[in-house]
């Protein structure tokens, strides 16, 4: 079954309305924020009000992420050892330029789980790329440790560091994207965007999701409760896409019924390219709960 992953919207850790209520809005997953959202005077009221918010809320099928300050910093090695404890289902770790740095985050982690008796591995991380570093050694972090479920890219530290801006056309990032994408799909594991600042521009929010589906990215992180359902538009398959692949699908079950190897539709063949695509729209369509198995055969 496929794990929707088309959405993952930010929620500053300082602030317990939004804590509270960023479940409530239909994204797929939500980030609590103890890095760069939070002053440095706020961090430890931060660690302790996003703990307690996971110890005590349920968030229902929602996904939840911590993103901890970086194991370099003075806050790293508390918000780990918290959020450990607290058990997201991810811990996201920001500012990720090696392999070393997943390394160093599992053995820690296995520590803690030891401590506490949780199950080795039980865990899972994501890695935030921002740096040319980082996405220079994209593949290698992406395959550092069987308890990484997906890579993401911080597009503002990366613009930064390439002297450069965004754009509305993100030429600016096409090639650390697309890497990202590559060391993703090679490990078998999610690639998430970065997020889009501007609230007030829909089109150029819309244009930019367009863009990363068509990359093939599996989501975006959001800031505002209102990018959720666009994403969402796009991200959902269309009734002609799922009538398409239905038929593909159909089509592929007569052959086999009739023990032939060729698959035909409309009187052209289909290969398996295809055929996979055709699987990866129903199920797409399936969790987004606009298609049922059952469909198949009116």
């Amino acid at each position: 079954m496929v794990k929707l992953r088309r959405t993952m919207m930010y929620v500053t850790g300082n602030n317990p309305a939004n804590i509270m209520e960023a479940h409530l809005y239909g994204s797929d997953s939500i980030m609590f924020d103890l890095e760069d959202s939070v002053s440095l005077k706020e961090k430890d009221s931060a660690r302790f009000l996003v703990y307690n918010a996971l110890k005590t809320m349920d968030y229902g099928n929602v996904e939840t992420v911590v993103r901890i300050n970086g194991l370099d910093t003075q806050f790293g090695r508390d918000d780990l050892e918290a959020m450990v404890r607290a058990q997201p289902d991810i811990i996201r770790l920001p500012k990720t330029e090696t392999k070393q740095d997943i390394i160093d985050v599992d053995n820690m982690i296995s520590e803690i789980e030891k401590q506490i008796g949780l199950e080795v591995g039980s865990t899972k991380i994501m890695a935030a790329v921002e740096s040319p570093l980082g996405v220079m050694n994209a593949y290698e972090i992406a395959t550092a440790s069987k308890r990484l479920v997906a890579i993401a890219i911080g597009a503002e530290d990366f613009v930064t560091n390439m002297k450069t801006t965004r754009s509305p056309e993100g030429i600016e990032l096409l090639a650390a994207r697309s890497n990202l994408l590559m060391a993703a799909r090679a490990a078998g594991i999610y690639a998430l965007d970065t997020v889009y600042t501007n609230i007030k521009d829909d089109d150029g929010f819309m244009d930019e999701v367009k863009l990363i589906k068509q990359l093939g990215f599996d989501g975006k992180s959001v800031i505002h409760p209102r990018q959720i359902g666009m994403v969402h538009k796009i991200y959902t398959p269309t009734e002609k896409e799922i009538r398409n692949a239905v038929r593909i699908v159909g089509a592929i079950k007569e052959a086999e019924s009739k023990g032939s190897g060729v698959i035909a539709l409309d009187g052209k063949m289909i290969d398996g390219p295809v055929v996979d695509r055709a699987y990866r729209v129903l199920e797409l369509a399936k969790a987004s709960g606009v298609y049922k198995e059952e469909e198949q055969n009116d």
